[in-house]
């Protein structure tokens, strides 16, 4: 499988990037959702995690834009969210799941098997 992390902070890129490594096949980075949706477009991950908050393109219209394309694809909105309406707001736009900043590599990793177990029910 193949799974895209997007936030704009590169220590998180790379904490989930190490955290889910031994899990995936491949793994891309964005920083945004403008590259993210570049990168989707290219690679078709299966599993995307989203920030919410990031320049350009936020993490709610990235999912709506990805999902446009890739219905099929496994979103797990990784958030530091003082405002639990925007994650609520991303779920109803199809994510698959949520995770609060900061979170544990047994809380990541939970939380992306419950996002592929719904994936693979679908």
């Amino acid at each position: 499988m193949k799974l895209m992390i997007v936030d704009d902070s590169l220590v998180i890129r790379n904490k989930i990037g190490r955290c889910l490594l031994n899990r995936f096949s491949k793994i891309y980075r964005a920083n945004d959702g403008v590259q993210a949706i570049e990168i989707a477009r290219k690679k078709n991950p299966e599993i995307v995690t989203m920030d919410l908050t990031m320049p350009n393109m936020g993490g709610v219209e990235t999912v709506e834009a990805l999902l446009e394309f890739a219905p099929e694809t496994g979103i797990l909105v990784v958030s530091a969210l003082a405002d639990k309406a925007t994650a609520i707001e991303a779920l109803t736009k199809g994510a698959n799941g949520f995770l609060c900043k900061p979170f544990t590599e047994k809380e990541l990793d939970n939380a992306i098997e419950r996002v592929i177990s719904m994936r693979v029910k679908q």
